[in-house]
């Protein structure tokens, strides 16, 4: 069976898309990789005459719009299924969460209600999300109109609709966000690093910093457009190899996805980690194989997205003064600049006593 992996090239306005998915192409098919493109159905629309404008009602446009968008990565899928190539990468431009930037509350939940799906479903189907910020945002000498006949948003609109893109995608598991904090080349080079670490080429490596903080502000994490809730529940399996093996049930409001997660540890910060995605059945048939010393570890996690930044802070039903805040990162010394309300008691990366494994055998 064929490796498939389904990811999101998503962004504001001028954000460099359309040349980094040719980077990718470059890149990935040298490591081995088929590369299938998903076009950018927003732009197919508005160019074939389908606008927001010309329709009825913007929801009537968007429901045109998520339809056609569900259809071709199905098809797509069904493609790659059918391809006798060993690892396939589907390339989404722009993905079904991409619309929530372009609705209202109201607007989205009809739409929901119209797919029979919910968000948590619709927007944890892909695999990863990279987010390339708008040249708007950090590089306003190169915003520009010209490469794109659909484009129409000033400076102003594609900040803001850049804001709400990344809004609309806090909450995934992998998400990515990639600024202007360098020229062009380098930034593109910083998604194909993000990518390429995320895929597991050469191997797959997971960094991450860990820190204790004192306990959030429940209430200002939950009024943020840019953090997300989801309740975990992750389950340590018997392994006899010294590595760390658990599955996860992740979601809320009794809509979840399960995944199974296989752990390495190479330094404090680095480990090897593989991820592979469980239905349901599949899920349920592994929790039968639980370590008995361990009990399954229930937590709360606000993701949050702050300064081109993704905070993962678990809040756990045993502690009522401390959380966890954790981070990934491409580079064991990038910088991490955390909002000011989030208090730092220190960190935590590489003691055991906050592992999730060692809270589990508490």
């Amino acid at each position: 069976m064929a490796e498939i992996t389904k990811i999101v090239i998503t962004g504001g306005p001028c954000a460099g898309k359309t040349t980094g998915m040719s980077w990718i192409q470059n890149e990935f098919n040298k490591l081995g990789f088929k590369v299938l493109f998903v076009p950018e159905t927003a732009t197919e629309l508005i160019s074939g005459g389908v606008t927001p404008w010309d329709c009825g009602t913007n929801l009537d446009y968007q429901i045109c719009q998520m339809q056609l968008q569900l259809e071709k990565e199905r098809l797509f899928e069904y493609a790659a299924g059918s391809m006798p190539d060993e690892k396939i990468l589907i390339v989404c431009d722009r993905g079904a969460m991409d619309n929530r930037a372009y609705m209202n509350d109201e607007e989205f939940a009809k739409v929901l209600d119209f797919l029979h799906t919910d968000e948590i479903q619709l927007r944890d189907s892909y695999d990863a999300i990279f987010h390339l910020v708008t040249a708007a945002k950090g590089a306003e000498e190169y915003y520009t109109l010209s490469n794109n006949q659909a484009r129409t948003e000033t400076p102003e609109q594609a900040w803001e609709i850049d804001d709400k893109l990344i809004s609309a995608w806090t909450g995934h598991p992998h998400l990515r966000v990639i600024d202007n904090s360098t020229d062009f080349n380098e930034k593109l080079r910083r998604l194909i690093a993000e990518l390429r670490s995320f895929l597991g080429e050469p191997q797959p490596l997971e960094i991450e910093r860990k820190y204790l903080i004192e306990y959030p502000d429940l209430k200002w994490l939950e009024s943020l457009p840019n953090c997300r809730k989801v309740d975990i529940i992750q389950t340590y399996l018997v392994t006899q190899d010294g590595s760390e093996l658990r599955v996860r049930q992740r979601g809320e409001n009794g809509s979840y996805i399960y995944c199974k997660t296989e752990k390495r540890r190479i330094t404090d910060t680095t480990r090897t980690e593989i991820e592979e995605r469980l239905t349901q059945k599949e899920y349920l048939q592994l929790l039968m194989e639980a370590d008995p010393s361990k009990r399954p570890i229930r937590k709360t996690r606000y993701c949050l997205t702050y300064d081109n930044q993704y905070f993962e802070i678990d809040v756990y039903p045993f502690w009522n003064d401390q959380a966890i805040a954790e981070i990934e990162l491409t580079d064991e010394n990038e910088e991490i600049r955390f909002p000011e309300e989030l208090k730092v008691i220190r960190e935590v990366t590489g003691d055991p006593a906050y592992q999730n494994a060692s809270l589990a055998s508490a």
